[in-house]
């Protein structure tokens, strides 16, 4: 919400001189105006010369307030309480000047002074509020607010600091009903609605938040992040081509944002009907705005070149939290020679949880950098004379290519977190395999490739995933075919596959779990497509389960997606005893699932094309006793496999 100053106590029938009270209005008339220079030289005369006005030094400190300089407030402030402590406006001036300063408990002090002088005065229950919170009195401050609404029930800028308030408390419902209350009182606040949306998004209502998101663009057309905003939940819909629209529009209006670029890129990476080599082309045009002009401003490196030393490795990621990629990063760290590389972690964390603590563990060094410019990281890893660096985490969120770009160590690449190419020739090397990156593919990548045998990752499962049951067809009688994806990966094409193998085999179902199936209109919408296949919407089963190791185990065969694979699901599945069939697409992201079964030894799985991949679909689900003794063995064979 936005504060404003209380104004001073008015003329007094005494002292100070008729000057001085002069000088008091003229400063307060400045401050209304916008002159906030003009009105700190008129109430400095009016304190000068009377020093025992409380309005010419109340006055004074808001003035000093509106222009920056807080102390010196303060200090105003105080003097005016000094004269009359029972001033409601200098206590709550006071409060707020603190609120700046960091000092809640005072402000908590003075606000409360302040309702107690003045009764129904919400602006202080609001201050109170916020001190509340920074002191994480988290109950007590939804109390204060409470009371303010209570108090003012016309202004949204108090039920917009409770949503957020009960957003950081993980109160969705409550957040979601405060915004809502807060936009009937002011429906044209573009920044509710997109605050909503975005809430609505993260919790899986993706139609609740394009809504909204559409409602912040009708007021304001053409705004760059919130054109992002709903590229990013269109994307979530499964709708490529709107996103990628409401992406090229953001950026017409933001040329200059390389996170909306990387969002073009990340969508382009699922696009059905767009071919490798024009991807690859908006990867280039990433690299003309973001890293090319960088490269003027490279300079020499130093580092010692004595072979004997220990080699210095740095990673850099915003994911070294709970998080997918522990899977793959967490064996590979722990199992480093210490006696022969040296590790950095640069992490790009906003909070920390039990997953960070292992990776503090796992280097020598660890660098928060959240907040550090792309500058000052770049000549942090030269001041630790990295020797390679490694890229996380791709165009995904949070990630730092832009540090990438200033080339700050001799030797960088880029792995696990992406899946494809940065766009960036400043990275050196992609660490990939010969299935995701096959010879002859070179030219679809900014980074060279380096192959390494078998498959480029190393899996570890994740704790509490249980054993692997029996066959659940010999009991149903029936095939349960799986997928864990989400709906930008369910494209037109895999649709029709996934509907083929359906009507070839007789009574099987498919089961779809994803967050993005809490949304009841998204699958409406899957249903439908499957109709317009001959697919009776019986036969399929749309929902989410976290973790989903219990829709796992009544499943028998998983299903990857194309032209961009599923990544750690597929893992996941063939850790619970299901074999999973992927088409061979596009490098690399279209190959990822041949790289998981190239490196298990499953090569018979892999696909060339659409009618291949309803074959080894239809072979697997017409074999039971086969399917349940590969069903018992597959945990095994991927223990002993490059996959581990």
């Amino acid at each position: 919400m936005k504060w404003r100053l209380l104004g001073g106590f008015g003329a007094r029938d005494k002292s100070p001189a008729a000057r001085a009270s002069a000088l008091v209005a003229q400063g307060q008339a400045a401050l209304d105006n916008g002159d906030v220079a003009a009105a700190v030289v008129a109430l400095r005369q009016a304190v000068s010369l009377d020093p025992v006005s409380a309005a010419a030094r109340m006055n004074l400190g808001n003035a000093l307030a509106a222009a920056g300089e807080t102390d010196a407030a303060i200090g105003e402030y105080e003097g005016a309480l000094r004269l009359d402590a029972q001033s409601a406006s200098a206590h709550y001036n006071l409060g707020l000047a603190l609120l700046n300063q960091g000092e809640p408990a005072r402000v908590a002090q003075h606000m409360r002074e302040a309702i107690r002088l003045r009764e129904g005065f919400a602006a202080a229950w609001v201050g109170l509020a916020l001190a509340q919170e920074a002191q994480g009195e988290l109950d007590a401050a939804v109390e204060s607010y409470a009371c303010a609404h209570r108090l003012d029930r016309s202004d949204p800028g108090i039920l917009g600091n409770l949503g957020l308030l009960q957003q950081q408390r993980g109160r969705y419902e409550e957040a979601a009903d405060a915004w809502r209350r807060a936009l009937a009182l002011r429906p044209a606040d573009a920044g509710l609605h997109v605050r909503l949306a975005l809430l609505y998004k993260d919790h899986g209502q993706i139609g609740a938040a394009i809504e909204h998101l559409e409602r912040a663009l009708a007021l304001r057309p053409g705004h760059a992040e919130t054109l992002g905003d709903l590229g990013n939940a269109l994307q979530e819909r499964g709708d490529l081509d709107g996103a990628i629209d409401c992406y090229r529009r953001a950026l017409a209006e933001a040329p200059d944002h390389a996170g909306g670029h990387g969002n073009l890129l990340f969508a382009l990476n699922y696009h059905s009907n767009t071919s490798a080599a024009e991807i690859y082309d908006a990867y280039r045009e990433f690299d003309r705005r973001f890293g090319q002009p960088h490269r003027a401003a490279r300079r020499p490196h130093s580092n010692d070149r004595n072979p004997a030393r220990r080699l210095r490795v740095g990673y850099v990621s915003p994911d070294l939290r709970r998080h997918p990629v522990a899977y793959f990063l967490e064996p590979l760290l722990a199992h480093h020679d210490k006696a022969a590389v040296e590790t950095w972690a640069y992490a790009e964390l906003a909070g920390e949880d039990e997953a960070t603590a292992r990776y503090r563990g796992l280097v020598d060094h660890w660098v928060p950098t959240a907040g550090m410019s792309d500058d000052a990281l770049a000549e942090r890893v030269r001041a630790d004379a990295i020797d390679v660096l490694v890229d996380l985490a791709g165009h995904t969120a949070n990630n730092r290519l832009g540090v990438f770009a200033r080339k700050p160590a001799p030797v960088s690449l880029s792995w696990l977190g992406y899946g494809y190419t940065t766009g960036l020739p400043a990275i050196d090397w992609l660490l990939t395999d010969a299935a995701c990156a096959p010879v002859g593919s070179e030219a679809l990548f900014a980074e060279t490739p380096w192959r390494l045998e078998g498959s480029c990752f190393v899996y570890r499962p994740a704790e509490g995933m249980g054993e692997v049951p029996a066959l659940p067809a010999l009991a149903r009688g029936a095939v349960t075919f799986i997928t864990l994806s989400r709906a930008v990966r369910l494209n037109e094409h895999v649709v029709r596959v996934w509907a083929r193998i359906l009507q070839q085999v007789p009574h099987s179902r498919l089961v779809v779990d994803s967050r993005n199936y809490v949304d009841a209109a998204i699958c409406g919408e899957l249903r439908a497509r499957f109709a317009a296949h001959r697919i009776d919407p019986s036969r399929l089963e749309l929902g989410f389960h976290t973790p989903p190791w219990s829709v796992l185990r009544e499943a028998d065969i998983a299903l990857d997606c194309f032209p961009h694979n599923s990544g750690t699901t597929l893992f996941e599945s063939l850790w619970m005893g299901l074999p999973f069939v992927t088409l061979a697409g596009r490098p690399s992201v279209g190959r990822l699932g041949s790289s998981i079964l190239r490196g298990l030894g499953r090569s018979e799985w892999i696909a060339e094309d659409e009618d291949g991949y309803v074959e080894r679909a239809v072979a697997l689900a017409s074999d039971l006793p086969a399917l349940a003794a590969l069903r018992a063995g597959l945990r095994e064979q991927m223990r002993s496999s490059a996959l581990m």
